[in-house]
């Protein structure tokens, strides 16, 4: 097999130590960092995912820190999502655009104080546009990338073993909110948040000198529980209808192709750069949009987009797809046209295997 190799281009976390202790099977890159894909298998920690409680190591989340008067401004140029109500304490889910209103990027916000926000950012170099923004208005912000990793504990027992490591009072967080927990002398961020619908909390690890001696409390305080390393499952992530940047959305697409249209507030967010672009599209509505695919038969990995097909004709495209072992069916995420994305369409699916049935359906699994 291939390997990837070593390099100063492609970072290792404060976490990797415990990763490789861990017995991690394979790595992918996002965000110029190592991020883990497979620890038993992907069937295995599935099943462990949703019936005890894993650690991953999520730094390549990296942070977009805005610290200046201008800090709020820039973070409402970047989103069509309404920021004036958003508290101190409070995450949002923001989906990130360009001045055509294309997606580049849907972070979670954590709003720290009312000058100074962090940006957990997906796969992209947003750090750049994020950048350019502030030295082309001229703004009074600091933007930059700080010392800070994400950890993400996921899964039914996340409240106990969060818990035993920073205290009960994690356990009244609510869901999108953080508070500042002590660990050891250092405060840290603790989310209600992360890349599952099992539930969980994500911990914004301040400095890379904290991360294994977090790593290995974890591991001591939930050895009870089954413990064990894990990372985001491709199989639960799709049953969840949780998006992919890169892989079910691009820059090509907007917020309303991705079903993002309800945390796209383009009346009144104003000073997003997108914003004109995206009156037009909430007023018009997509023509294609972000669905729940059932796939027939036997299917290969999805490392490249498959094409939907009806009579003949491209329709669509599938843009990631498992073998779900719970629902017992392939379940799949894809962008389906106008004309055929209502429930219970009948489609046909190009996989590298040959033609399958495809079925669409308006809502996901979990």
């Amino acid at each position: 097999m291939a390997v990837i190799a070593p390099s100063r281009r492609i970072r290792r976390t404060p976490f990797t130590p415990g990763v490789e202790a861990a017995g991690v099977k394979g790595y992918t890159v996002y965000n110029h960092m190592l991020l883990p894909t497979v620890f038993d298998s992907v069937v295995a920690d599935y099943h462990h995912l949703k019936n005890a409680v894993q650690v991953w190591d999520v730094a390549c989340e990296r942070q977009i820190e805005l610290r200046g008067p201008d800090a709020a401004r820039l973070m409402q140029m970047l989103t069509p999502r309404d920021l004036r109500g958003m508290l101190p304490g409070q995450c949002y889910y923001v989906p990130i655009v360009d001045e055509t209103g294309g997606m580049l990027n849907d972070p979670v916000a954590l709003k720290l104080s009312e000058d100074r926000w962090w940006i957990s950012i997906a796969d992209s170099d947003l750090l750049f546009w994020v950048k350019g923004l502030a030295y082309g208005y001229r703004l009074d912000v600091l933007v930059d990338e700080p010392d800070i990793s994400p950890l993400a504990v996921q899964g039914p027992q996340a409240d106990e073993l969060v818990a035993r490591v920073f205290g009960d009072a994690t356990r009244a967080i609510r869901f999108f909110r953080f508070g500042w927990f002590d660990f050891q002398g250092v405060s840290m961020a603790v989310a209600r948040s992360g890349y599952s619908k099992q539930g969980g909390y994500e911990i914004y690890v301040d400095g890379t000198a904290n991360g294994m001696p977090l790593w290995n409390a974890l591991f001591e305080a939930g050895k009870d529980l089954d413990v064990r390393a894990g990372c985001p499952n491709l199989i639960e992530r799709i049953e969840g209808g949780l998006l992919s940047y890169g892989n079910d959305m691009t820059r090509e697409n907007t917020p309303h192709e991705c079903g993002l249209g309800r945390f796209c507030s383009t009346q009144t967010a104003i000073g997003c750069v997108g914003r004109d672009a995206l009156l037009r599209v909430a007023k018009e509505g997509p023509t294609q949009q972000v669905r729940a695919i059932e796939i027939a038969g036997a299917i290969p990995p999805c490392d490249r987009a498959w094409p939907l097909m009806a009579k003949g004709k491209r329709v669509g495209q599938v843009t990631s797809a498992a073998q779900s072992p719970d629902f017992g069916v392939n379940v799949a995420i894809g962008m389906v046209r106008m004309t055929h994305w209502d429930e219970a369409a009948t489609l046909q699916v190009d996989t590298p295997d040959g033609m399958r049935e495809a079925v669409v359906h308006e809502n996901f699994w979990l």
